[in-house]
């Protein structure tokens, strides 16, 4: 799951530097990318992946 975010925010972000868009100054390339990267992160964590270990 939070790897298709990732790809999401990644496309986002490069669309908006291709077209030199920003949304206000919170939504950017950069904040975007670093989204795009704590998506990643989580989900080589394993967070999100719809497993959980057997409970015994």
């Amino acid at each position: 799951m939070f790897a298709l975010l990732a790809a999401l925010l990644f496309v986002l972000a490069l669309i908006f530097e291709i077209a030199g868009v920003a949304v206000g100054d919170v939504v950017t390339v950069t904040t975007l990318g670093t989204a795009g990267l704590l998506c990643v992160a989580l989900h080589l964590m394993g967070i999100g992946a719809g497993w959980s270990p057997l409970k015994r």
